[in-house]
This record gives C-alpha cells, sequence and structure tokens, in this order.
C-alpha cells in the first residue's frame, strides 16, 4: 500500500510503501534514527491521530514531533497522566488538582499534603521515574459517559469529571485512558507508552509542584528555568476570583448558565476586571509614572484595555494619551527578513527604534511633535496627522509587542517608565486534571475577531497561529518578567460567548483542509461548554467586543 509521507514540519510529502495495517507507530520506528526528536502523534489526512493508529488506506501521513503544538500538548497530557498516577501510588489520601501553566511546566497542587516537602516531591518524581523506565502502555478505550462517570467515582475524589459526564446522555462515549490501573478522562491524545515522556523536572514550589518538560523551541531539553512570581500571583488573584464568581470548573460554570445566571456572572466578572483597571490607575498616579508601556501576546485585548486605562487615568486626574508601536514600523522596504526570506513584521527589527526614542523624550520635555500614523496598505509612515504637544505631567499610554523589551526604550530615563504585561490567564479547567490552555483560549478569540474584522477565514487563522506564536515566544514571552503590573484580561464567562461564535467557523473548515486537525481538536474542547446565546448585557467597553463586536473603542 503506498502512503504519503512527511517527517518534517516544513518539509515535503515523499511516497513510501507499506503493509496495510502498519500502526503509525511501527512507521516511525522503521525512521527513528533518522530523525531529530521523539514522534508522539500524526496527521493523517489531515485528522490528529495517536501513534497506534492502523494505516488501512492509501492516505497522508505527517508525523509530528514536539515542534508543533499537537505533539507538545500529548506530552504535556502525558506526562501529566503519569505525575497524577505516581502520586495516588505514593502517597494516601491526595488530591491532584493540575492548576495552570507556570514559569515553563505546570503547576500542581496537593490537597491534603501543602506546602509539599522536599521528601513528597522525591517520592513522586521517583516513581515517575519509575514508570517511565518501564515503557508502560497508555491503554485507550472509548466508553458511554455514564460508565466513565462509574469509573471515576470509584477512584476517589475526582467529582468534577463525574458533574462533566452526567451533563453527557448516558450513552455518548468519550476516551478514557487507563495507565497503571489508574483510570482518567481525556479529550486529547496521549503517548502510546511511558517511555516516551523521557525529559522532566519536578521540583517543589510556593505551596505546590511544577512539573516541566521540553517545549516546541527546545524539544530535546528542558527550557531554561526563570521563576515568575506576578504570574504566579495573578493566577492565585483569578482564583480567588473564581471562588467568589462560583466558578472553578466548566461543571460550575455550564450550571449557573443552565440556571439563567449568566447576566450576573457577566456583570460581576465585568466589574471586577474594571477594579482591576482602576488599582493601576491609582498605581500609576502615585508613582508619578509617565511612559506607560503595555505589551501581551496575540489576542489580549491590549487595544480595548489601554483605552479603559486611560479612562481611569483620567478619573485620577490624569489625562494621557495613547500610541501604538505599531505607527513606528519601518517602511515595508526597510522590513528586516527571516530565515525564510520573507519580512519580519514581528521582530524587533521591524521597528524604528531611533525615531520612537526621540519622539517620546521629546514630549516628555515638552515640545511638538509630528507623530507618525503607519499606513498598512502602502507600507509607509505618513505625517502631519497627529502632532502632539503634552502638558506637563501628562502621561503617554503605548501598546505593542515590544513594549516590555528594553531595548525599545533603553534612551527613556527609568524612572518614567510603569510596565504592564497583559494576557488571558485562564484558571477554569474542564476537571482536576484537564486544564483550559490560555493558548487555546487566545486562539478562539482570534478565531471570532479575524473573522469579524479582517475577513480572515477559520482556515487562515489556524494556518497562521503556529507563526504567530513563534513570534510571542521570541518577542513578548521572555519580557514578562520585567513587567510592574501583570493583567488578566480572561473573563469567567467569556468561552460560553466566543463558542457561539466560533463554532460555525470551525466546522467550516472541510475534511481535507490542512487545518481540519486543529479545528476539529477545538470542536471537541467546546463541547463541554454551554453556550450563552444572549450576549446583549456585555458591556460595550468589555475586553470581550474587542473580538466578538459592539465595543466602544474598536471599530
Amino acid at each position: 500500500m503506498r502512503i504519503r509521507l512527511k517527517t518534517e514540519p516544513n518539509g515535503k510529502y515523499q511516497k513510501a510503501d507499506i503493509a496495510r495495517g502498519t500502526s503509525i507507530e511501527e512507521l516511525y520506528r522503521k525512521l527513528e534514527d533518522k530523525l531529530p526528536y521523539t514522534v508522539l502523534a500524526a496527521r493523517v489526512n489531515c485528522k490528529y491521530e495517536g501513534l497506534r493508529f492502523q494505516l488501512e488506506h492509501e492516505c497522508d501521513v505527517e508525523l509530528l514531533d514536539l515542534r508543533t503544538q499537537a505533539a507538545s500538548y500529548v506530552y504535556q497530557d502525558s506526562l501529566s497522566m503519569i505525575f497524577v498516577t505516581a502520586a495516588n501510588e505514593v502517597l494516601d489520601g491526595v488530591r491532584v488538582e493540575v492548576a495552570n501553566s507556570l514559569n515553563q511546566g505546570l503547576y500542581i497542587e496537593l490537597k491534603g499534603y501543602s506546602p509539599v516537602s522536599d521528601e513528597i516531591v522525591d517520592k513522586i518524581r521517583d516513581r515517575m521515574q519509575e514508570m517511565i523506565d518501564a515503557d508502560i502502555p497508555f491503554e485507550k478505550t472509548f466508553k458511554a459517559s455514564a460508565e466513565i462517570a462509574e469509573i471515576v467515582d470509584e477512584q476517589g475524589y475526582m467529582n468534577n469529571t463525574v458533574r462533566l459526564m452526567n451533563e453527557f446522555t448516558k450513552d455518548f462515549r468519550l476516551k478514557l485512558y487507563t495507565l497503571n490501573g489508574y483510570s482518567e478522562f481525556a479529550y486529547g491524545l496521549m503517548a502510546p507508552s511511558t517511555g516516551y515522556l523521557k525529559i522532566f523536572e519536578l521540583r517543589r514550589y510556593k505551596f505546590g509542584v511544577l512539573l516541566r518538560f521540553p517545549n516546541c523551541h527546545e524539544p530535546d531539553r528542558l527550557p531554561e528555568y526563570r521563576n515568575q512570581p506576578k504570574l504566579y500571583q495573578a493566577f492565585g488573584e483569578q482564583t480567588r476570583w473564581d471562588r467568589l464568581l462560583g466558578i472553578n470548573y466548566v461543571a460550575d460554570l455550564n450550571e449557573q448558565i443552565r440556571a439563567g445566571k449568566s447576566r450576573d456572572l457577566i456583570q460581576v466578572a465585568e466589574a471586577l476586571q474594571e477594579k482591576k483597571i482602576a488599582e493601576i490607575a491609582d498605581q500609576i498616579r502615585q508613582m508619578q509614572k509617565r511612559i506607560i508601556l503595555i505589551a501581551g501576546p496575540s489576542s489580549s485585548g491590549k487595544t480595548t484595555f489601554a483605552r479603559r486605562l486611560k479612562v481611569q487615568l483620567r478619573v485620577v486626574g490624569l489625562e494621557a494619551i495613547c500610541l501604538s508601536t505599531d505607527d513606528y514600523f519601518r517602511e515595508r522596504g526597510e522590513t528586516p527578513l527571516d530565515e525564510n526570506g520573507e519580512p519580519d513584521y514581528e521582530g524587533f527589527g521591524a521597528i524604528d527604534k531611533d525615531l520612537f526614542t526621540q519622539n517620546m523624550n521629546d514630549l516628555l520635555d515638552g515640545k511638538k511633535v509630528d507623530l507618525p500614523v503607519f499606513d498598512f496598505l502602502s507600507g509607509q509612515k505618513q505625517y502631519g496627522k497627529n502632532v502632539t504637544e503634552l502638558r506637563p505631567g501628562q502621561p503617554i499610554i503605548i501598546e505593542g509587542i515590544h513594549g516590555l523589551n528594553s531595548r525599545l526604550t533603553e534612551g527613556i530615563a527609568e524612572e518614567e517608565k510603569f510596565k504592564i504585561y497583559i494576557s488571558p490567564l485562564t484558571q477554569l479547567n474542564v476537571d482536576e486534571h484537564n486544564r483550559v490552555p490560555t493558548t487555546d483560549e487566545r486562539l478562539l478569540r482570534r478565531l471570532v475577531r479575524d473573522y469579524q474584522f479582517r475577513g480572515h477565514s477559520a482556515s487562515e487563522t489556524i494556518a497562521e497561529w503556529p507563526k504567530v506564536r513563534a513570534g510571542e515566544d521570541v518577542n513578548i514571552f521572555p519580557y514578562s518578567g520585567e513587567a510592574d503590573v501583570l493583567f488578566n484580561s480572561y473573563l469567567d464567562y467569556e468561552i460560553a460567548v466566543l463558542r457561539k461564535y466560533a463554532e460555525p467557523l470551525l466546522r467550516s473548515v472541510t475534511l481535507d483542509d490542512p487545518s481540519y486537525a486543529e479545528a476539529n481538536r477545538m470542536m471537541k474542547f467546546l463541547h463541554f461548554f454551554e453556550t450563552i446565546e444572549d450576549d446583549e448585557v456585555i458591556v460595550n467597553n468589555s475586553i470581550l467586543r474587542e473580538f466578538i463586536g459592539g465595543s466602544i473603542f474598536v471599530s
């Protein structure tokens, strides 16, 4: 039987002959010595499949290693299940909760064992390593939701999985994975066996542990450890907000929607964010900062946040002006090229840093400045449209992807700067062990916004997303620790609203489209959420309005 095989993310398909019924794992093992990194999943005719999938017909097969987001999720989920299994084996009565991403890994709490001791970390780490060395298989079965609920309930504390399973019809079938006798529901894929997860680190952190693993840029080693205390604090604040709203898991959100409480939920969630923005404005006034720099990854809501901060600054007596680093793009012919010879609009070199520094210092000195306005159609800066002069003490709000990069403002006095990092830090989890990745939350926002306001299909947005993510890893995330304040732009109710807009877009991606695998994965994820159909109560200055429409700040 002939297939077309691709082994590199940017490579080409090559013809290959295999026996009918060959599994992807068998195919990979024959090529393993020639491949740079461990393969964890595959895309078969534009659909994600585990390595145990058997090839019965002529098809296209793309092997996926950790350089792809899909394989990264497989690694994370599989390693998490090894951790949970090991913890249950070595600790009596432990309740494991995979809380959120943090410090290049996952922050996990061990209920009943807090704070965690070095001895506990050593016991779990040693047991995990034993399981990895033993190369124990992840056994996958499909079972009715009612049966999954019964199996999980017998194991103990996973009551939020039980609640979620009870929302489906009793015969609705889902994946159940079993490892060394321990079983749990998962909506993603797992590796074939524990031996695929050779690289990990477990360390004590705060009241729990950090489970760290390779990322897309360093598939064969652990990334450098960077402590992120402000991120930890932001997640802690979101946890307190979640408790106030009564929403810790998807089942909590679904219950409130079915009970007709979505309007109250929306209003309180928005009020909490407005209160936080007001607190940041107070802090800026007290510190007498004049250069306010805002940066964050794609679809964080930077534009709306900047405008709302401007309003709150006016409340405390400061009339700020808003600028964007996008207006300081170099002329299109001067844009540097990336490694593929294409214009690199995301890189720092695309910004006219010298002009930016001169303009900001002139404004701070009270001079009248003709600020550029970048015309994206012509690829040129235009002048004469934004001649500006600041009054004494008047602040400048600047938003853009390089806002926290010290190179952008190295010619500006440090005492003038106040740096804000913004991102939707999702704290809502599907259940105790299945989290909602912040990356997926941002992709949902971008899918809806790009269709509504930029004329992009879901297929186009999904295809562009890996390049967007790669740019963030280089230009944004390494500088998040420079921030004075971290603002969480996530709203507890938003996925239930985004589902209404995103599902039709995801359904439009056809089975033969290379973006189908990711669209299908997102559809499965959204299936766990109830939909908020009536979103009229969402205020017109909401960050979510930047994506679904109706914003007073974004046309």
